[in-house]
């Protein structure tokens, strides 16, 4: 399966805004023809069962060095679990993960905090002009508030991308394969 990294997506709502960003990166992928009709809360729910054993180490790691600081880690919220109860609507949360959009192609989430706030598009494209084919790309916005934002985000970009690809490459194994 081939991920390649790709410009924000004209389609996805983010790209309205891309000015205002500090950073932006998107990873698209292509899902072969499963005879089945996949939605996007599907989609969304793939997101969050979908990352790397070693990633989910490292967000652990993560919330232990950022709580000392008083950021967010995702805990001080009642978390929803991925299951047939979440249906990725706006103002659901799951850990750090709020749902601040959805449309019939598009899951915007993320969060706000005092050092940056953060998007996650998961924009599932069915209109991509290929037969039995459809398009899934994960595209991550970062505006930073201060210095601190600043440095967070320097030593976890190289890891980030390294882990979005990864995450693309599993979400699209489960939707194919229906799980």
């Amino acid at each position: 399966m081939n991920i390649k990294k790709i410009e924000l997506p004209e389609k996805s709502v983010l790209s309205k805004e891309k000015e205002n960003f500090d950073y932006i990166d998107s990873f698209e992928g292509k899902l072969t023809d499963t005879g089945r009709r996949i939605d996007i809360t599907e989609v969304g729910k793939a997101f969050f069962t979908s990352g790397p054993k070693w990633g989910k180490k490292m967000f652990a790691f993560r919330n232990k060095v950022v709580s000392l600081f008083g950021l967010k880690t995702g805990t001080e919220a009642a978390s929803v679990k991925a299951s047939d109860d979440f249906t990725c609507e706006i103002g659901e949360r799951i850990g750090l993960f709020k749902i601040f959009g959805k449309t019939n192609n598009e899951i915007i989430l993320g969060e706000d905090d005092k050092h940056l706030d953060f998007r996650v598009s998961l924009l599932f494209d069915k209109d991509k002009g290929q037969k039995d084919a459809d398009f899934l790309t994960i595209s991550t916005t970062v505006k930073y508030h201060n210095w601190l934002g600043i440095l967070y985000f320097l030593p976890v970009r190289p890891f980030h991308q390294l882990i979005v690809p990864a995450m693309l490459k599993n979400m699209i194994d489960q939707l194919e394969n229906g799980k």
